[in-house]
């Protein structure tokens, strides 16, 4: 056992063999190819999802909680930058976190984030049936279960040609945005917008915003359905060229493309189609397009067809994400060893195949709107925890080498903590029922760590090193 600083958990040097059989491919990911893995994280969020925002809240209240959760991630972004260019490993916010809060912290945002990725797979899959059920009339397990093989076994070929492919769906992704914004733009109608029969019941009800002022508050994770999972850009951090100048370029570059593409969705859709037609539309650019060009429209077709791709590139990254952060506590020891085993490939099997079982599980509930409330309550737990980890780290290591400094300093994340409670409260409105099996799933996992893992730490992974660092200079001093 070695001589870890911190008493409350227990850690053990292991063989060089052990690290061997865990490592991940370097330079694959240039900060262009980062960027498009930011992109590509987040993108099915406008294709589906974010306008169950309408129906809570009206245009109004869903683009006042637009305008906020856009800031809060714009600052989470800019905290991410700094940290993932000092501490580039695979534990991406879990790294952070474990140098700035000690183990305990380090597993809270480390399962945190597993929560949001292991999740927002099953919800996307949900949302990849509704449109091959348009396109084809299939839909249901068959579907999800046929994309988790197909997607999961392209990762498990290798990190460079799946980033590669990833990378190409995308940009057919983004081609159907812009097809659809060119389509859209000749029918935009501002009247659309504010078509919502107002609930004269609530405080604050007008035609801007149907559903009074907490009308805005249940929108703000519907709202964060436009930028979730970009702060899993530093995930590829070991798999970067160059992580101090690569992982701020490529994070803030993907964060400013989604917010144009945030912009043209929340517009468009409802303004062409009207808000009340969008509301719960399973597929709502293609139900824009056919409301103003017919349902056999070229125009619908094609954004139907390419528009899936923008749901496959964020059920793609994400797949990859998720199996980062599960090899990174893995091989930490938070989480079960043998996850973090990455075969001749440098690919992570089982951290890519466990949580993709229980994401396909997960889908056959069929509630999109529920998988994203959870998804929601994962990651503002690892936003709020992430933004304080930059605020200590900032105070506690001013020394750190930052190649990248974040404006405005523990300001910009200060507002990013304060915005993410804020979220995370919110998803108890919009589903308690979410929220409590998200706090299930947390319990579950803290436990495991206090009865188990946390005596079986791994003193020379990574995310554990500075732990031996800083404890051996407390000796010298």
């Amino acid at each position: 056992m070695s001589g870890s600083k911190d008493q409350s958990v227990e850690t053990h040097t292991v063989s060089d063999e052990y690290l061997r059989k865990r490592q991940l491919k370097k330079g694959v990911a240039g900060w262009v190819l980062l960027a498009s893995l930011g992109v590509s994280y987040v993108i099915s969020g406008d294709f589906a999802g974010w306008n169950f925002g309408l129906e809570r809240a009206g245009f109004g209240g869903m683009l006042l909680a637009t305008i906020v959760m856009g800031l809060m991630y714009m600052c989470l972004v800019l905290s991410l930058a700094e940290m993932s260019s000092s501490i580039p490993t695979a534990g991406g916010g879990y790294s952070f976190a474990r140098r700035a809060l000690g183990p305990w912290g380090g597993f809270l945002t480390g399962t945190a984030i597993l929560l949001e990725y292991a999740i927002a797979p099953a919800a996307i899959a949900i949302f990849i049936g509704g449109y091959v059920n348009e396109l084809i009339g299939i839909d249901g397990p068959v579907v999800y279960a046929a994309f988790y093989c197909v997607f999961v076994g392209i990762h498990l070929w290798g990190a460079g040609e799946a980033l590669r492919i990833m990378m190409g769906i995308t940009l057919l992704a983004v081609i159907a945005i812009i097809v659809f914004a060119l389509g859209m733009l000749p029918h935009f109608d501002s009247n659309n917008l504010f078509d919502i029969a107002v609930n004269s019941d609530v405080a604050g009800a007008s035609a801007f915003l149907p559903e009074g002022y907490m009308g805005i508050w249940a929108a703000l994770p519907f709202a964060m359905w436009l930028f979730l999972a970009v702060e899993g850009v530093p995930l590829a951090a070991e798999e970067a060229t160059n992580p101090a100048k690569d992982m701020p370029r490529g994070i803030i570059a993907s964060m400013l493309v989604l917010i144009v593409f945030a912009a043209v969705v929340l517009i468009l859709v409802p303004g062409g189609a009207g808000a009340e037609a969008m509301k719960s539309h399973s597929a709502p650019l293609v139900g824009a397009l056919q409301s103003v060009y017919g349902t056999e429209s070229l125009a619908a077709k094609f954004v139907n067809l390419v528009g899936l791709f923008g749901l496959i590139a964020s059920f793609f990254s994400i797949i990859y994400a998720y199996s980062r952060q599960v090899f990174a506590l893995s091989r930490a020891g938070y989480l079960p060893r043998f996850l973090s085993l990455s075969g001749e490939r440098k690919v992570p099997v089982w951290a890519l195949i466990v949580p993709g079982v229980i994401g396909f599980l997960l889908s056959l509930s069929g509630e999109g709107d529920l998988m994203i409330t959870m998804a929601v309550f994962g990651a503002t737990v690892s936003y709020a925890l992430m933004s304080l980890s930059h605020i200590i780290l900032r105070r506690k290591e001013p020394a750190l080498e930052r190649p990248y400094k974040t404006p405005g300093g523990t300001l910009t994340s200060g507002i990013a903590l304060l915005l993410s409670l804020v979220a995370l409260a919110s998803t108890f409105v919009v589903s308690l029922q979410a929220a409590l099996w998200s706090a299930l799933f947390y319990a579950v996992m803290l436990t495991y760590f206090a009865l188990y893992s946390r005596h079986r730490i791994v003193a020379n992974a990574p995310e554990e090193e500075f732990d031996l660092i800083s404890g051996a200079e407390s000796e010298l001093s």
